[in-house]
């Protein structure tokens, strides 16, 4: 059965899917009411959809009225989700065309068993066990409103916390938990010390820091990334509404996409979907290279790019989802470890041979036509994908300046960001390149792009380097 999931919300977006996945959906995914129109009109009908109310560009209601007046979706079970509770609301959901209707905040028995109401799944299915959860910081308001937003999200159960590096140690050797979130600044032992830590009693135990989005935070963050910590979220600021709101919004996500509890299939009858058959080979000569990644980015790109970026003779771009202190921070690390200096691109700045650029957090990075090689444009534009910079943003503008010369390389990353942007690059006569499922930190973006059909290759990131190196030596043979 397939389902495609629509609310604006990305945390509530995976657990739906995790709790459909595990009811044997195969399972999209939309930000509003309007992307879901365009992504429906892209794809075979759909078994279910799953619709938030409020949403921006176009909300649940609309969309409901929208489907319901096709005639393509009259089979089509809708089934709301929403935080409106008040009896006439639901009753003005279930007219304008749902066909169940579950409650915000929802547990996975509940939304399981509305599925079930509608015919799409055994009410019998197995419960999956939640993702256990260790919090480690030495601010007990942290540790109070991490273990309460955690607790009152389906799937998560927090098992413990501690107050510093040491003690967080000690609770992982004790009892090992699914994941843990690791602050940076600490008392005892910090952070980066007790992750080297967890790492030699647990090299894959899911660790993802929660730092402060300072320049000093950026250090520590990034020096935690390359010490082997999956991913991290920066710790926001303002009101205890707006703070838990972020909390929710950025670490629910990530939990569930590292912990490796998102439900799978029951049966073993069902085989799960394959990454289609490989594109024939692109032997254009290469123009540029444009990279996109995002969890588990820092590590990749440092075992990526000495392959080939130093001696490329042709510009490198790099999209990498990060705030602006991050990326400052990531460029000056990579300068470091790649042989080759790598900087963060400048509005305006003319591409040139072998020039490595990374797009400023807050800022998409685009292509424009000047010049043998074409010109950097930084825009604020509205994000995409949720992302500001966006590796779609980057791959379409320079697909439509290099044409069949650009060659893509999607690398781990939570999501589909890269998605369109490869099939733009495709479209060109370019060529995209994918990182394998089992080199990835998470296997969101390189995957979207292999289950499309869009990758030349799929590969382990030891190769992928290698493979960008002889397509650019392919080149200055020409």
């Amino acid at each position: 059965m397939r389902a495609l999931v629509v609310d604006d919300s990305k945390p509530i977006r995976s657990i739906v899917t995790s709790v459909l996945r595990s009811l044997q959906f195969d399972c999209s995914e939309a930000g509003n009411g309007q992307e879901a129109l365009e992504s429906l009109a892209k794809s075979d009908r759909p078994d279910l959809v799953t619709i938030n109310w409020h949403m921006p560009v176009m909300d649940g209601i609309e969309l409901l009225r929208s489907l319901r007046a096709q005639p393509r979706y009259r089979g089509c079970k809708l089934l709301m989700i929403s935080t409106e509770q008040a009896h006439e609301r639901i009753a003005l959901a279930m007219e304008a065309g749902a066909d169940g209707y579950v409650a915000k905040p929802f547990t996975t028995a509940a939304l399981t068993r509305e599925v079930s109401a509608l015919g799409l799944a055994a009410a019998t299915a197995a419960p999956q066990a939640a993702t256990r959860v260790l919090v480690v910081d030495d601010s007990t308001t942290v540790r109070s409103l991490l273990s309460k937003i955690l607790a009152e999200t389906p799937g998560i159960e927090v098992v413990a916390t501690a107050e510093n590096g040491q003690a967080g140690v000690e609770a992982v050797r004790r009892q090992p938990p699914d994941l843990v979130i690791l602050d940076v600044e600490m008392p005892v032992m910090d952070g980066i010390s007790a992750l080297r830590e967890i790492r030699r009693l647990h090299p894959r135990l899911p660790v993802i820091m929660f730092s402060s989005l300072t320049e000093k935070g950026a250090r520590a963050t990034l020096d935690a990334l390359m010490a082997g910590a999956n991913d991290y979220v920066t710790k926001p600021t303002g009101g205890p509404a707006e703070v838990a709101e972020r909390i929710r919004h950025d670490l629910v996500g990530r939990i569930t996409a590292l912990a490796g509890k998102a439900p799978r299939p029951a049966s073993t009858s069902a085989a799960p979907r394959s990454p289609q058959s490989p594109r024939p080979r692109i032997t254009a000569a290469v123009k540029g290279v444009v990279v996109g990644v995002s969890t588990g980015g820092p590590t990749a790109l440092a075992e990526m790019l000495p392959s080939f970026a130093p001696q490329a003779g042709v510009p490198v771009l790099i999209v990498q989802h990060m705030p602006a202190f991050f990326t400052t921070q990531l460029a000056q690390r990579l300068s470091k470890l790649i042989g080759c200096e790598v900087h963060e691109a400048v509005h305006g700045q003319l591409l040139e041979p072998g020039s490595v650029l990374l797009a400023p957090g807050g800022k998409h990075l685009e292509v424009a036509k000047d010049g043998p090689f074409g010109r950097v444009r930084l825009t604020e534009e509205a994000p995409e994908n949720s992302c500001r910079p966006a590796a779609d943003v980057l791959f379409r503008t320079a697909a439509a300046a290099w044409g069949s010369g650009t060659l893509g390389i999607v690398l781990t990353g939570m999501g589909r960001d890269g998605l369109i942007g490869a099939r733009s690059i495709v479209d060109a006569g370019g060529a995209v390149l994918a990182q394998d499922e089992f080199t990835s930190v998470v296997w969101g973006m390189p995957g979207e792009v292999a289950r499309a059909g869009l990758a030349d290759a799929v590969l382990p990131l030891a190769q992928l380097g290698a493979e960008v190196g002889l397509r650019l030596r392919r080149r200055s043979t020409r």
